[in-house]
């Protein structure tokens, strides 16, 4: 049996005592070591998406600069958007924006998103996320380790080409470079294209090479990303809608400290409503920059024009409908007819 002196005592009571106040400086060190939150996204600053992020770090630094850090990698300098995702889930990163046609892997419901000649305007597809089944949507990725926090607009997507695309035959045997997206490989098949799935940054090159020959996109992304230049022909088609989900890492965000989730909550709502705001107006921009440079022609469809390619394109909705869920189906019909000459509905 050991007999400790009373000198012994007290030396072993001091190395419990050192030892309980390294270990809660560690701790406290911890809690105040200052929270990094990396986001990357694929386009350019020059775009609602980039501004947005870009006025996200600006009010993080503002109002929470001493805890709270947001780097912001543009134009796919850090990773692809694909690559975002699967980063994310795993907590390589802290936040992403992209588009909702990038997260069907996750659940086939964001494909409503896609449904080509679904919503006519940014203000259908804002009564539909306003709506309970469109604001329910943000919880859906939840089981997956993701928290949805907004949706950011883009804005219209409009078809560019190497000749007029003004009737869905003269879509026949183009390739069409789309997104990651089952919904957008339907409807370019449905008007006899050849989609072709590819990263965004891939597809300045891929138009200037002939790897494609068409694609699809916003004013704004067409003007940043200079696919005018690679491009005869542009037609205003107004056929779909790119709108970003703003994700994050779901064990990052319930992790931290209650009221800078709650400032961030708050820095998150002013930043969707300063990009959403924004962005009908940038695209206007935009598109009148394409004008100005001359290397783009612009053309507009016929209401009769406009018809056909919701003609053709209309079995995509049925094609995906089970999917999607007939709740969300209905809301977003509702939301997009609401504004929508009822002589040109889908059924």
């Amino acid at each position: 049996m050991i007999t400790l002196t009373r000198k012994d005592t007290l030396f072993l009571l001091f190395v419990l005592v050192a030892a309980g106040l390294a270990a809660w400086s560690a701790s406290n060190a911890l809690a105040n070591k200052k929270i990094l939150i990396k986001f990357p996204h694929s386009v350019s600053i020059n775009t609602p998406k980039g501004q947005g992020a870009e006025k996200f770090r600006e009010l993080v630094a503002a109002r929470l600069g001493t805890r709270v850090e947001v780097e912001v990698y543009p134009s796919a300098s850090l990773m692809t958007d694909d690559a975002s995702i699967e980063a994310l889930a795993f907590g390589e990163i802290q936040m992403i924006a992209v588009p909702a046609s990038k997260l069907d892997r996750l659940t086939k419901k964001f494909q409503v998103f896609d449904l080509p000649f679904l919503f006519d305007d940014t203000e259908a597809v804002e009564r539909f996320q306003a709506s309970p089944v469109g604001r329910n949507l943000l919880t859906v990725l939840e089981s997956k380790g993701l928290h949805g926090l907004a949706f950011w607009h883009n804005g219209m997507k409009q078809f560019g080409g190497p000749k007029p695309l003004l009737l869905p035959e003269d879509a026949v045997g183009l390739k069409f470079r789309i997104m990651e997206s089952d919904v957008l490989q339907a409807q370019i098949l449905a008007v006899g294209g050849n989609p072709q799935k590819m990263p965004f940054a891939e597809v300045y090159q891929a138009l200037q090479t002939g790897a494609v020959d068409a694609q699809e996109n916003t004013y704004s992304n067409l003007y940043s990303s200079r696919f005018y230049e690679v491009q005869d022909y542009i037609v205003e088609t107004n056929h779909g809608f790119v709108s970003y989900i703003l994700v994050t890492n779901m064990k990052f965000w319930t992790d931290l400290p209650d009221d800078v989730r709650s400032e961030l909550d708050e820095i998150i709502a002013e930043t969707s409503h300063f990009v959403n705001s924004r962005a009908k107006a940038m695209n206007d921009i935009a598109k009148q920059k394409i004008l100005d440079s001359g290397q783009s022609e612009l053309l507009n469809l016929t209401p009769a024009q406009r018809l056909a390619w919701q003609k053709a394109m209309a079995p995509v909705w049925e094609q995906f409908r089970g999917d999607i869920g007939e709740d969300v189906m209905a809301a977003a019909i509702a939301a997009g007819q609401s504004s929508r000459d009822t002589g040109a509905t889908q059924e």
